[in-house]
């Protein structure tokens, strides 16, 4: 499937919005919820779970910027990369993630803006690319923050 500029920031736009809108009012108690996870996995609360979304959307902009992997993520798996963003933002405050969150969200349409035309429709993609944009933050917030929350 080929993508569009439009279709793609459209996409990226609204979930944005549905997250931001979750999360924006939370308590503090509802932030520090921990989420569903496995035993073997990092016991995130929906802070460190919007800390992970927001890595994962800015690596989206260094993969249009074609910029590297970063020396410390190269060669990691899902679940090492995982950890990696889990140590770093856990400590931080849910200010801290909630300002990030939106700073990405900017760079990230700005970034989408100044793509070449070929990055959205040089070749075929999956219908859910570039799914660190959108469907991979819904998953989260549908599948981990929503029912912790009652949502």
């Amino acid at each position: 499937m080929r993508h569009t500029r439009d279709d793609v920031i459209q996409r990226t736009i609204d979930e944005f919005n549905r997250l931001d809108q979750l999360v924006s009012e939370l308590a503090d108690d509802e932030w520090s919820a921990h989420v569903p996870r496995s035993d073997e996995k990092d016991a995130w609360t929906v802070k460190d779970t919007v800390a992970h979304i927001t890595h994962w959307k800015a690596d989206v902009i260094r993969k249009i910027k074609r910029l590297p992997v970063p020396a410390e993520e190269k060669g990691l798996n899902w679940t090492d990369g995982n950890r990696l963003v889990y140590e770093r933002w856990r400590g931080r405050s849910v200010r801290d993630v909630l300002a990030w969150h939106r700073q990405v969200q900017a760079e990230v349409l700005a970034a989408l803006q100044a793509a070449p035309e070929t990055w959205f429709n040089g070749r075929e993609h999956r219908p859910e690319w570039p799914n660190d944009l959108d469907g991979h933050c819904r998953y989260h917030r549908v599948n981990d923050i929503e029912p912790v929350l009652g949502k």
